[in-house]
């Protein structure tokens, strides 16, 4: 869509700042509510006596809700517009947040996973929404730059996320962990539990009533909506003839590279700290790691707004990111300690400016497709839910995919192994596969 189309759509009393203010605040709920998941694998893994495979069916229950509910998010969307969709979107965040007050008195796991599951399609909706808004509400030359400012906002809620939610339920873990693994009365040992379990309550509810706010003052707002449908005149003659979203390789293509993306920036995200405590780490420690990933993506998102597209257009730093993905990958793998763990969190500095070269790059001369389009990227999102199982099967037989290895690894060569072919995927879209179809139709290239 052109920049005269997305303005012409944009009412003068709502311009393109205060639509950029409110879709940050959006992005900033969608960080810190989707990094809090690291914090809750540690946290589960104690309260519900779970093995790694078990724990990290957290980022499983999340992000498989994008898989199922992305397709009916854009329909809703069809029906209630922009803008109610994504309030409509916090409101079932803050439903699943208070799942939580009931899993947590029965210390149920499969109670929290619920929550969980309900929070991803809230998510979902969410996202469908605000990616193809961020996209195409300015110009699309920088469209890269400015998801890295929502990046920002959104990298930003999901270090602190982590930071808050650790200190609350994992404050003295390492002793409670020890009081827990001595109580010898199975009723002692429950009343221990059921008291870390209680910690989850309190920043849940809180959480809830935030996003019930920001879900009344986004309907009470002057956000503008979008004509997605609309084509200019390139995108019409590229689109005709077009009946259906599957005729679009760089779609198709895009979104295998949002799945692998999402797998691997939830592998330094939320794996970090399970990576840290099996080369021998403590709790204490380990509870902040996806902080220290979240940073380092941070200075990512600050390089991007620097350098796209004055320097580097989304496409190159895409490159360079799936270089850089490789290299530090194979740098966790030859070293050991905090030097490993430092690597895998340089991993949020490679993967940074994923996201905002593949989207707008998967999404370029969709035209009316760009609803379903986008639903189907953000289903895409799943990536973060099966690439971790995919790597706890390589060295625990407790988990789903365990059956597709002969013999166990350890988890270091399983990182390795899962990371490599994933950033290789992303370098091949970022130079072949978002050109594939193009030429055909006409459309140029992001």
């Amino acid at each position: 869509m052109s920049n005269q189309t997305a303005t012409m759509n944009i009412p003068k009393q709502a311009g393109y700042g205060q639509a950029m203010a409110i879709i940050c605040i959006l992005f900033f709920v969608f960080g810190f509510v989707t990094w809090l998941n690291g914090t809750l694998i540690q946290f589960f893994q104690i309260v519900c006596e779970l093995n790694v495979s078990q724990a990290l069916l957290v980022t499983m229950a999340f992000f498989m809700a994008y898989f199922f509910l992305s397709i009916p998010s854009s329909f809703i969307l069809n029906k209630t517009g922009f803008k109610n969709g994504m309030a409509l979107g916090l409101l079932i965040i803050a439903i699943g947040s208070l799942v939580f007050i009931p899993a947590a008195n029965a210390r149920s796991f499969g109670m929290f996973l619920t929550g969980l599951f309900i929070q991803g399609a809230g998510l979902a909706l969410l996202q469908t929404a605000s990616n193809p808004y961020a996209s195409i509400i300015g110009p699309k030359e920088s469209a890269a730059k400015r998801i890295s400012i929502l990046g920002i906002c959104n990298k930003t809620a999901g270090a602190l996320a982590p930071l808050i939610l650790g200190s609350i339920i994992l404050k003295g873990a390492e002793k409670l962990e020890a009081d827990i693994a001595a109580a010898v009365d199975p009723a002692q040992k429950s009343a221990l539990l059921d008291s870390l379990a209680s910690r989850v309550i309190g920043p849940y509810v809180a959480i809830a009533i935030v996003l019930t706010i920001l879900a009344f003052l986004l309907k009470r707002s002057s956000l503008p909506e979008i004509d997605t449908d609309a084509e200019d005149a390139g995108t019409a003659a590229a689109t005709n003839g077009k009946t259906n979203v599957f005729q679009f390789p760089q779609l198709v293509l895009g979104v295998i590279c949002i799945f692998v993306y999402v797998g691997v920036e939830v592998m330094a995200g939320d794996v970090i700290g399970q990576y840290g405590k099996a080369l021998g780490m403590s709790i204490a420690d380990t509870r902040y790691f996806t902080t220290f990933t979240l940073v380092a993506m941070l200075a990512g998102y600050v390089i991007g707004i620097a350098t796209i597209p004055k320097y580097l257009t989304g496409k190159k730093g895409l490159q360079i990111s799936a270089v850089l993905g490789v290299l530090f990958t194979i740098g966790a793998f030859l070293n050991t300690g905090f030097s490993a763990v430092t690597f895998i969190a340089l991993l949020g500095l490679a993967n940074a400016l994923m996201w905002p070269a593949i989207f707008p790059m998967a999404i370029d001369g969709l035209g009316r497709f760009t609803k379903i389009g986008s639903a189907l990227l953000v289903m895409g999102i799943a990536g973060g839910g099966v690439i971790p199982q995919i790597y706890s099967g390589m060295f625990d037989q407790h988990s789903m995919f365990s059956f597709l290895y002969s013999s166990s690894i350890d988890f270091r060569h399983a990182f390795l192994y899962c990371m490599v072919p994933c950033y290789l995927y992303i370098l091949f879209y970022s130079l072949v596969g978002d050109k594939i179809g193009k030429n055909k139709s006409g459309v140029k290239a992001i």
